[in-house]
């Protein structure tokens, strides 16, 4: 239809009711458009919680909504609103409300310039589907005769499924005399006996709802008879004799006759007047007719007939097919039209019935006016000379008994200026070289027309060849060049106005990949990695990518760790590289505008495919053969070799060995094989990458028996025995038998003689020669044979017979002694004919008497070194120093030892003494300190004395100021006080044992003096129990509510535990968590650091939990306590005496009255006087009450008492520590120490 002046306006609205094609700009007033809305039916399933119903609609003014239900007024419950500023027909209805809420709706979107309306939206809320709840009576039946059990299952939501079960679930039997209708019925073409039943279950399934229902079950009685009488057939469905069928076009036609009748009929299909259509398909044992999708020309009459040999019966089926209304060329366009033309609607539609057209305008039923230039012709509506007030949307909707469709259109009127719909400033980007558009989109009425111009410049600078205006009104640069950016201006104009706006066009530098991926050959397994590089315009450096392909097929790249692919800085890694990674490998740089590719090719080296085709063919002989093959894929990696092996099933049936090697330019291979053995080969290829899989193994190949092809190997002749040789060889491999029966022959003669050969067959792979001379030689020779002949000639090896131990000792026995552990000694070895067998070397052993500083103590410790081969002499080391030796040597061979050598004895010579175990510091005074320490446990000698080394340290810089040296004569001297000492300074000592050949390795200790020394705590003394120790004293009044700490050590470990400060004035400290019989050193100490002068210290041990459970169950009888009173008692006087008795004269306690009261102006006499120390028998204290609370100095000894802790000393039923490091020796009292004898040194 032609409108001059007007422009067409497509608008597509399909069923879906979405619009497509061009759109009038929002910015121009018109009509509502919908451009979705849900599609009918909506079946609301039970769990549904909402059912959301769409409609929604585009125009200007902005449309509103209404809603109709059954073609009443309806007002949705909960109108959903999208968007701020517009009214949606959204709503949701909620799963409660849904049942009342069942029914046809309609949506309307109106403006000010009309109303558009969907199709009726039909909303079905189906109700739970259950069979009604009955008693159903049971059907009695005669013998024969035709039974119908009805189902009538109930309606629910598509589709449905009916299942006919026993109790036990197990599905009714179904064939040509039992089946179930479309109905859901089950027909009985005749009842048998096997019918009886009562369990007879009808189910309908409803899979969408995922729901399923059981009918009461239903009873069947066949009552029992002899043969049945024939029956003539009848049909059970359909009833009567004819039925008319309609359905649509499309649909699936069914038709079904289910006859009754003894036998069981047959039923026959044809259709009258025509063949059958090749759609049709039988079901149901024949009883069911479908076509799929009927056309008209499946209308007609069709006829079933049931047959047996009582007779027949028919049913005619009149099948009619109609169709739903359809557009017949597309739903009408709508319009958009310039003041005045005419406007025609035409609605073409098709459909059976013949569908009825009704039209309307903006929703109201539009009639015939011929007054006001508006006609209604059928399914046309002409509107003459429109005006703006024609605008409206028309509806056209066709319907009939089958369904109906409908059209909005909409027809706009108007005259307006030209409207650049193209944003003003737009702007573009080219690559150089390349093609762009720049648009000029425009929307008026009438059309406009449109010129472009750079600007500030006229039309006439963009003529020539590369500038195109298109007839859309865009602007077509070709071959854009850098001078090309700029500015340009459309202009559109009609009659009613004119229109500009500016286009911004930018040229880029074109993207080029600089640095091309290379192709390659990577090895299985490994990484491959392929470099891209490109130069691109860098204002487009963020959107700039490097993209990578493999056979046209992007590459799926990932940030998983698991991930084969990987980019990095325009590099491609490839990860653990496969077969499949085989291809060509394309990189692609690529910004917004353009891109670059390029292109390698990646070939993967595997290992190659296993061999196919294996063959074998024979050669000159039967145990010479041709083995052949077809190489499989080298994988682009030449095979080097081929490898053939072998697999019989004799011996180790299953296990292939390796049998020959072939180059790789070969597909061949020539085997020597063993007789006797039923083979089967495979091969398998090699390149430099590996080995690939084996071939498919070849056919059996047994191989004839022959002779053994060689002899044993690896002849041992030995003598086990002194009178007697063992022979012993490898046998032939189970392979090398070559057949049954195989044996060898053993044959010897003495070396040297010319005898006779002495032979003898074997079947194992041993033999024993006995009552041969001792250590003889002879020559062995073994041949081997089988059933089929003797293997080769055998070689002849030799041997001795059996050995015995030598019968002579060495001579001439020689000893010179190196130094104090270590002596040489040499002898006259063993005539050879006395070794009888071959010499394996000789033994020396020494034992040690006895130590020269104890001659009276006999120690019978024994040692012993094996020298192999000959010689004579030997270097012994090990020797203690300062004892008496006895030494013998003898030699050996194989079957043992000779006889010892006359004894020599000899002595060794004194050595220096191993190192001082214990050094430790105490008493530190103003300018003294008392060292004690312990005697070496090895002495190597006589003890002469010990070497005294202190140095004065610098704290700060822990440098040496000063040294001294001195030596403390005394073998017994373990105490030294050392006098002389600087005040408030740190001191090292190095005390080293001496005997008259020298001094040994030193121990060290640090200490320091103190400034002011306090009065000593009286009485120090500990109990010990089993889990716990107490440590006891008494302060003097100066000494009252001080600090002092408790330390304590495991002598296993020697881990310290320093104990809170303590006040001196509860006199008592316990330490608990002891271990039970374990060993601790105890110190009381004036501050908690282990470098700090010791008050107090003492070894203890723990009680056994038994004894100590013992002893204070008997502690609490009366009577033992009484004693313990009473010998306290006696203890305190005797004590009483002994002070007055030393009070009168004894050295000790004017000693004891010097420490407590030193003499400031006597010591000042006595410089001279640097060390006192005893050689009593009495030993020092570990603890001492001559010690300050706050004397400070003392470190800790870095041996302490940990070497000690688990033997030499003796300890009280107390736990206190009895006896020195040198031996038990009498100890005193804590509370009344023994002072040490003045020595000036």
């Amino acid at each position: 239809m032609r409108l001059a002046g007007s422009l067409q306006l497509v608008l597509l609205l399909a069923l879906t009711s979405r619009a497509a094609g061009r759109d009038i700009p929002l910015e121009v007033e018109q009509v509502p458009t919908i451009i979705t809305h849900t599609s009918g039916p909506i079946i609301s399933l039970p769990f549904d919680n909402t059912v959301k119903i769409k409609c929604e609609a585009r125009g200007n003014p902005p449309p509103e909504y209404r809603w109709t239900k059954d073609g009443k007024h309806f007002v949705p419950p909960h109108l959903t609103k999208i968007k701020t500023d517009h009214r949606y027909g959204t709503f949701v209805l909620h799963n409660k409300q849904l049942v009342q809420f069942q029914g046809k709706y309609r949506c309307y979107a109106s403006n000010k310039l009309g109303t558009a309306m969907t199709e009726e939206i039909e909303m079905i809320v189906p109700n739970i589907p259950k069979f009604p709840k009955e008693t159903i009576d049971p059907i009695f039946v005669k013998l024969g005769e035709p039974v119908v059990l009805k189902c009538n299952p109930p309606e629910g939501v598509a589709p449905r499924q009916i299942y006919w079960m026993s109790f036990g679930l197990q599905h009714i039997e179904q064939d040509e005399r039992v089946s179930m209708g479309i109905d859901g019925n089950l027909y009985f073409s005749n009842a048998l006996q096997k019918d009886s039943r009562s369990d007879y279950y009808c189910n309908a399934a409803f899979p969408k709802i995922r729901t399923i229902v059981q009918k009461n079950p239903m009873s069947v009685f066949v009552k029992s008879s002899e043969a049945p009488p024939m029956r003539i057939p009848s049909l059970l469905l359909p009833s009567g004799v004819q039925t008319e069928i309609v359905l649509l076009k499309g649909q699936a036609l069914q038709l079904e006759c289910l006859p009754g009748g003894f036998p069981t009929p047959k039923v026959e299909w044809k259709k009258m007047g025509d063949k059958l259509s090749t759609r049709t398909t039988f079901d149901n044992f024949g009883k069911l007719l479908t076509i799929s999708a009927v056309e008209e020309s499946d209308e007609g009459k069709y006829m079933c007939t049931a047959k047996n040999p009582a007779g027949e019966d028919v049913h005619y089926f009149d099948v009619i097919v109609e169709e739903p209304p359809k557009w017949l060329t597309g739903p009408p366009q709508s319009q958009l039209s310039t003041i005045g033309p005419d406007v025609h609607i035409k609605c073409s539609v098709s459909g059976k019935p013949l569908p009825d057209i009704t039209w309307r305008r903006n929703g109201e039923i539009l009639k015939d006016d011929p007054n006001h230039n508006r006609r209604v012709l059928d399914d046309t509506v002409v509107l003459h000379n429109v005006v703006p007030g024609d605008s409206a949307v028309y509806q056209c909707e066709a319907s009939n008994r089958h369904g109906s469709i409908l059209a909005n259109v909409n027809i706009m009127v108007m005259n307006i200026p030209p409207m650049i719909l193209t944003k003003d400033y737009q702007e573009y980007t080219v690559v150089l070289g390349e093609d762009i558009v720049m648009n000029c989109s425009v929307f008026s009425c009438p059309a406009s027309t449109s010129s472009w111009a750079r600007e500030d410049e006229t039309p006439e600078t963009l003529k020539g060849e590369r500038f195109l205006s298109l007839q859309n009104g865009s602007l077509q640069i070709t071959s854009a060049e850098k001078n090309d950016s700029g500015k340009y201006v459309c202009v559109a104009s009609n009659k009613e106005g004119r229109s500009a706006v500016t286009a911004v066009l930018d040229v880029k530098d074109p993207t080029k990949i600089i640095e091309p991926p290379q192709d390659m050959q990577i090895t299985s397994g490994t990484t491959a990695k392929l470099r891209c590089q490109a130069e691109y315009d860098k204002s487009l450096q963020g959107v700039f990518e490097v993209l990578w392909r493999k056979d046209g097929e992007k590459i799926p790249l990932s940030s998983d760790k698991n991930s084969r692919y990987s980019v990095d800085d325009g590099m491609l890694n490839i990860m653990n590289v496969n077969l499949s990674d085989q291809g060509i490998y394309t990189c692609i740089a690529r910004t917004n505008l353009d891109e670059d590719n390029a292109s390698a090719l990646l070939t993967v080296l595997d290992v190659p495919d296993a061999p196919q085709n294996i063959q074998i063919s024979d050669l000159k002989t039967e145990r010479n053969v041709s083995l052949s093959w077809v190489p499989g894929s080298d994988h682009n990696s030449s095979v080097t070799e081929f490898i053939v092996e072998y697999e019989e099933s004799q011996w180790e049936p299953g296990r292939w060995k390796e049998l020959q090697k072939v180059p790789g330019n070969q597909a061949t291979a020539e085997l020597a094989l063993h007789g006797y053995l039923n083979y089967q080969f495979r091969v398998y290829a090699v390149n430099a990458v590996g080995p690939g899989p084996p071939s498919e193994p070849s056919e059996r190949y047994k191989a004839p028996p022959a002779a053994p092809d060689r002899n044993p190997e690896n002849i041992k002749i030995q003598g086990h025995l002194p009178y007697q040789m063992d022979i012993s060889w490898e046998p032939l491999l189970p392979i090398e038998h070559n057949g049954p029966g195989l044996e060898y022959k053993v044959s010897y003669r003495k070396l040297g003689l010319e005898e006779v050969w002495k032979e003898h067959l074997v079947k194992r792979h041993s033999f024993v020669v006995r009552n041969t001379s001792t250590f003889v030689p002879y020559e062995v020779k073994i041949q081997s044979r089988n059933s089929h002949g003797w293997g080769p000639e055998p070689k002849i090896v030799t041997g001795y017979s059996g050995e015995d131990v030598p019968s002579a000792a060495p001579q001439d026995i020689a000893v010179e002694v190196i130094n104090t552990t270590v002596l040489r000694v040499s002898w006259t070895p063993v005539p050879t004919a006395t070794l009888r067998g071959h010499l394996r070397g000789y033994d020396v052993h020494w034992l040690r008497n006895r130590s020269l500083l104890n001659p009276n103590k006999i120690l019978d410790e024994r040692h012993s070194l094996s020298f192999p081969g000959k010689r004579s002499h030997a270097i012994v080391p090990g020797l203690k120093p300062f004892s008496e030796y006895r030494l013998t040597v003898n030699v050996f061979n194989k079957k043992g030892n000779g006889p010892n050598s006359d004894p020599v004895t000899f002595n060794t010579p004194e050595g220096v003494p191993e190192q001082v175990p214990i050094l430790t510091t105490s008493n530190a005074q103003k300018d003294s300190i008392l060292l004690v320490w312990g005697p070496p446990l090895e002495s190597n000698g006589i003890l002469t004395g010990y070497l005294l080394q202190y140095h004065l340290i610098n704290e700060t810089s822990l440098e040496v100021i000063d040294s001294h040296e001195m030596n403390i004569t005394g073998a017994d001297t373990t105490q030294c006080q050392l006098q002389g000492l600087e005040e408030v300074s740190l001191y090292r000592f190095h005390l080293s044992a001496c005997t008259q050949v020298g001094c040994g390795p030193p121990q060290t200790q640090e200490s320091s003096t103190i400034s002011q020394p306090l009065p000593a705590l009286l009485n120090i003394s500990s109990y010990v129990s089993d889990t716990f120790a107490k440590i006891s004293w008494t302060a003097r009044e100066e000494q009252q509510n001080l600090q002092l700490y408790v330390a304590y050590m495991n002598n296993r470990d020697g881990n310290w535990r320093i104990s809170e400060a303590v006040n001196t004035s509860q006199s008592f400290h316990v330490i608990d968590g002891l271990k039970p019989g374990t060993v601790y050193t105890v110190r009381l100490m004036s501050k908690s650091l282990l470098d700090n002068a010791s008050i107090f210290e003492d070894v203890i041990q723990t009680r056994v939990k038994g004894m100590a459970g013992q002893q204070r169950n008997f502690s609490t009888q009366g009577w033992v306590i009484g004693t313990m009173c009473a010998v306290a008692l006696l203890t305190l006087v005797a004590l009483m005496a002994c002070f007055v008795r030393r009070n009168k004269g004894g050295k000790y306690a004017v000693k004891e009255k010097e420490d407590l009261h030193p003499d400031m102006e006597s010591q000042g006499m006595n410089d001279d006087t640097f060390c006192e120390y005893s050689d009593s028998d009495e030993k020092p204290l570990k603890g001492s009450s001559l010690h300050s609370l706050n004397a400070v100095g003392d470190s800790v000894s870095r041996n302490s008492l940990v070497d000690y802790a688990d033997g030499g000393g003796d300890f009280n039923e107390d736990g206190s520590f009895i006896g020195e490091y040198s031996g038990p020796k009498h100890r005193g009292s804590v509370s009344q120490p023994s002072g040490p004898s003045p020595v000036t040194a």
